[in-house]
Formats: structure tokens, C-alpha cells, sequence
């Protein structure tokens, strides 16, 4: 499936998870980005009629409650949702790898183009008059953020093209310029990591992307280069870092029902009237800073303060740089 139909896929899921009334074809596609057509043109309306028709029978297929019906008796036109008590999943027990997967695709959320696309649709939603439920799809718990050479270097992997940057490393004063042939960028123990070719060095090199200094340039064509057969980029990043180990403790204090990725992973739980109290192991203060900053203020850090003092570093750092957004925005 390409990652347009698999974007449309999921924002029609949101739309219609996000409504109680049903929605025409014709709402549909003033609402969900990639069903833009116009439906005076004949040929472009029947285009769009197959693309929603073959987008229900997918979702059908994958499971999803897809209801038909209208919203009144003076409707002539079917509508369509989901209800949400049938499409809620019960507590599924994740491994500790399984869990893992799923945090690395939540947080890809914010930055694979999903996110402001539903936002959009929704909006729409609202200024047609449609009731929109804000809850409906609270169960997805993005993560705030990620590093800003994130973007350049996935856009850079998929085209196969070379890229310049510069890196510090920790025992460094000055930041190094690094020329590399990127395979791929994955996720691991809370951090983001580059895997490539090192054409300086003529190895295969993986870098923490929180420690990329300044823009990520590309510096070749695309289609220059192809990864290795049977790549895992997990294993190298693995085989760099080395082992963990978390003698460390925290204490958080999670609202009720939230944070199921947390609870799973706590070594010791209670309930009080502040909420629930949970104690996490981990190896890395920042490393856990930045996992918790993505449920917002569902958690709040009691102890140890240094991690009280890193979640306090990172929303810092978030608030900064959409100031910076916001400033460039209105001088354009």
C-alpha cells in the first residue's frame, strides 16, 4: 500500500471516528485530504467515487466497523461511521519489543504528515456545522517531538541521497563535518540514530541524531547509492551503543487511565488522590525525559530531580522552537 493511500486511510478513520452523525461521500471529500476532486467534472467525481469505494472495502477488510445509514428521514444520501464502542480495542498485553514498535510508530506520528492533515480535516469538520468528539482519538498518544535533522535525513534515505552534516560528540569541543550515504534512521532506546555510510571513513557509521549541530545538506543526486542487501539497521545501532543497563528509579505520578505504555513498563504501582503513582526503571535521565514529555500533562515527575530537571529542559526546548515557528510565520 503507498504511504498516500495509507495516510488517507487513517484520516478518514479519524474523521470518521470523530463524529456521531454520518457523513456523506460528498462531506467525505471536503473533509479527508486525498479525496480533493471536482465534482462538476465527471470524469474526476467517478475517479473519486472508485478511490472511496476501494478505501471501504480495505477498511472492511482490515476490520474496521464502517456503519452505513442517515443522519434523518430527509436524508436521500447514505452516510458513513464509526462507532467508536465498536471499534475500542480491549487491553492487549504487549511484549516488551512489541511495546517498543508501537512507541517507535507513535512517534513518527507527529512528523509523517498525519498529524496536521487530520487536524485540518477535523477543522473542516467543525466549520461545516458537524459535531466533532475531541476525545474520540485520545487513545493515540504521539510524543511531542523529535530531533530536527529527523526530517532531512529520512527524506534523504528514501531518495538515496548523500548528505553532509556537522556532529559533536560527547568528549568533542567543536562540532566535525560528516559526508554520509544514509540507509535508514530507527529508533532506539528512547534516542534517534542515522545508520549509513561514512564516506570519509569508508565504514558503516550510525549517528545520534540529537547530536547533529546545525542543518542536514543534501550533496548528491538521488538514486546514487544502494544499502546493503538484507540491511538491519536496529542491530547496528545495537552493536554501537552497547549494552544498557537501568539501575535507575523514577517516580511519576500518571492521571488516571492514561499512560498504558508506562504502566506496562513500571516495576511498582499505586493509587492515590493525585493519581496513580508509578515507579520506572531507566538507564539515561534524558533519554526518559524524552519519552515523558510526550504524554503531556498526563505525567508529572516527583523524583529523581535531575529527570525533573531534564522534562523541564525539553519543554523549554519545545516552547523555544515554536516561538521560533510562530515569529517566522508572521514575518513572512
Amino acid at each position: 500500500m503507498s504511504r498516500n493511500r495509507t495516510e488517507r486511510l487513517v484520516n478518514l478513520v479519524i474523521c470518521l471516528l470523530s463524529t456521531r452523525r454520518f457523513l456523506t461521500a460528498a462531506q467525505i471529500a471536503a473533509t479527508v485530504p486525498g479525496y480533493e476532486h471536482d465534482p462538476d467534472d465527471p470524469k474526476d467525481h467517478e475517479a473519486f467515487q472508485r478511490k472511496f469505494e476501494r478505501d471501504k472495502a480495505e477498511l472492511r477488510e482490515l476490520g474496521v466497523p464502517l456503519e452505513t445509514g442517515t443522519a434523518s428521514v430527509f436524508d436521500t444520501e447514505p452516510g458513513y461511521r464509526i462507532a467508536p464502542r465498536e471499534y475500542a480495542l480491549p487491553d492487549i498485553p504487549l511484549e516488551p519489543d512489541e511495546a517498543a514498535a508501537v512507541g517507535i510508530a507513535a512517534r513518527l506520528w507527529q512528523h509523517a504528515g498525519l498529524a496536521a492533515a487530520a487536524s485540518s480535516g477535523l477543522a473542516k469538520l467543525r466549520a461545516a456545522g458537524v459535531d466533532v468528539d475531541p476525545q474520540a482519538t485520545l487513545g493515540l498518544e504521539p510524543m511531542v517531538t523529535v530531533d530536527p535533522a529527523f526530517a532531512p535525513l529520512t527524506a534523504a534515505a528514501r531518495d538515496r541521497r548523500e548528505v553532509s552534516f556537522d556532529y559533536r560528540v560527547p568528549d568533542g569541543d567543536a562540532p566535525t563535518r560528516r559526508r554520509l550515504q544514509p540507509w535508514g534512521v530507527v529508533c532506539w532506546r528512547g534516542r534517534w540514530y542515522v545508520v549509513g555510510h561514512d564516506l570519509d571513513r569508508d565504514a558503516t557509521r550510525c549517528f545520534r541524531l540529537s547530536r547533529v549541530v546545525g542543518a542536514v545538506r543534501p550533496t548528491g543526486a538521488p538514486g546514487a547509492y544502494q544499502p546493503p542487501a538484507g540491511l538491519d539497521l536496529i542491530s547496528h545501532v545495537a552493536r554501537w551503543s552497547g549494552p544498557v543497563e537501568r539501575t535507575g528509579r523514577a517516580t511519576v505520578l500518571v492521571a488516571p487511565g492514561r499512560a498504558a505504555g508506562l504502566r506496562r513498563w513500571a516495576v511498582r504501582s499505586s493509587s492515590g488522590p493525585d493519581g496513580d503513582r508509578l515507579v520506572l526503571p531507566y538507564a539515561d535521565p534524558e533519554s526518559l525525559a524524552g519519552q515523558l514529555v510526550g504524554y503531556g500533562p498526563d505525567v508529572r515527575v516527583v523524583e529523581p530531580p535531575e529527570l525533573r530537571e531534564a522534562v523541564v529542559a525539553r519543554l523549554r526546548e519545545i516552547a523555544a522552537r515554536h516561538e521560533d515557528l510562530v515569529t517566522a510565520g508572521g514575518a513572512r
